[in-house]
């Protein structure tokens, strides 16, 4: 099952059953299915909530399983300036923002490469949005949101 990203920004990710060796069950004791005791295959992920930041990831990487774009470091100031001009505009428009990049391929990149570090990778981007575009660090849940709809405009 593919990890689906709602227009809110919360991703359903599927729920992997743990593994059960054959020594494992014991005699007479029903054996778990998957799905067959009525628990839920899936789950809903919230932008900063344990575990969205991987599989924001890996949504990206299954939108864009061949790509091999190279980030430049033009291509993450590009990225941070972005960003903040999201973070300090409401609604976000994306495609407005993305308008004055000169190498959008590059700056997706760069993004995706905060979001496989994970939350201390987004937590220190944020720190250096801020520090190179002014303003505060955003949480990272606000700054991993607005990298997923970043990723997501340039996926269209």
């Amino acid at each position: 099952m593919d990890i689906i990203r709602n227009p809110d920004g919360s991703l359903v990710v599927p729920i992997i059953e743990p593994r059960h060796h054959d020594g494992d069950d014991v005699a007479g004791a029903p054996s778990d299915e998957a799905g067959a005791d009525g628990a839920p295959t899936t789950r809903l992920l919230h932008p900063g909530e344990g575990g969205y930041s991987d599989a924001l990831s890996l949504w990206d990487l299954q939108q864009n399983p061949d790509h091999t774009t190279i980030s430049t470091e033009s291509g993450r100031e590009e990225a941070m300036s972005v960003v903040h001009t999201l973070a300090e505009s409401s609604p976000h428009d994306v495609a407005t923002a993305l308008s004055d990049v000169h190498d959008a391929a590059a700056s997706g990149e760069a993004l995706r490469h905060v979001l496989i570090g994970g939350t201390h990778s987004v937590e220190a981007f944020s720190d250096e949005v801020a520090e190179a575009e002014g303003g505060e660090p955003l949480a990272a849940h606000q700054m991993t949101k607005i990298i997923g709809e970043v990723l997501a405009e340039l996926d269209k």
